[in-house]
């Protein structure tokens, strides 16, 4: 055996021994199967909870209301699923899963609006409120006009930064036109509203504060 042919028998036999070895160590994965097994799901991670109405289209969300039995008296919205599908899809989940149960108005802007959904403020705050406030919705501005009535979801300045907080107009608001969420309006107890947005404030913030103590999902009224 010349020394070239000893070299290369000698250098075989070494690769083929790591090979085996690896083998044996179970170390022959190939890079698709380690992405694979470093994106699977952890074992005993239960899957986010669906709620009632996520998927649903927005042509079997039109015609729900949804009451809002605060201690001022009982405000009925209609939904608008035809102008601003998501904001409706969130606000029937919030109140159908009771997660606007025990908030409070917690700004007023007399003669203008009263603002609900802050969810910090309901006895039940928690963990699961908490990233509920977390969500983002997309922007869907429309050309529904912002008057006396109409329900719409609050955000900052930033653009899809509506979380949970929404407000009913009890006055003229058309420098929202185009920019906010407009996604209901108010078809029975406007004069509640108006009770709340009546009521003695700190700033814009009531002194004392009207609960929402229940919201309640059912088919409109005919």
């Amino acid at each position: 055996m010349n020394y070239s042919f000893k070299h290369f028998f000698l250098a075989t036999c070494f690769a083929l021994a790591v090979a085996l070895g690896a083998f044996a160590q179970g170390q022959t994965q190939s890079p698709a199967d380690t992405a694979k097994k470093a994106n699977a799901r952890p074992t005993g991670i239960p899957e986010p909870a669906k709620e009632p109405f996520d998927g649903v289209a927005p042509e079997k969300m039109a015609g729900q209301c949804v009451t809002l039995d605060t201690e001022a008296g009982a405000i009925i919205i209609e939904m608008m699923p035809e102008v601003a599908p998501e904001a409706v899809r969130n606000f029937l989940n919030l109140s159908a899963t009771g997660a606007l149960d025990t908030t409070n108005f917690s700004r007023i802007v007399k003669d203008f609006v009263i603002q609900g959904g802050n969810l910090f403020t309901s006895e039940h705050w928690g963990a699961a409120l908490a990233s509920r406030m977390g969500h983002k919705l997309p922007d869907e501005p429309s050309d529904v006009k912002h008057v006396r009535g109409i329900v719409s979801m609050a955000r900052t300045e930033e653009p899809n930064s509506a979380t949970t907080h929404f407000f009913i107009l009890v006055g003229e608001g058309h420098h929202l036109d185009g920019k906010f969420a407009a996604f209901g309006r108010v078809v029975k107890g406007i004069e509640v509203a108006d009770t709340i947005n009546h009521a003695a404030l700190d700033g814009e913030k009531p002194v004392k504060p009207v609960q929402l103590k229940h919201a309640l999902v059912a088919r409109c009224s005919p």
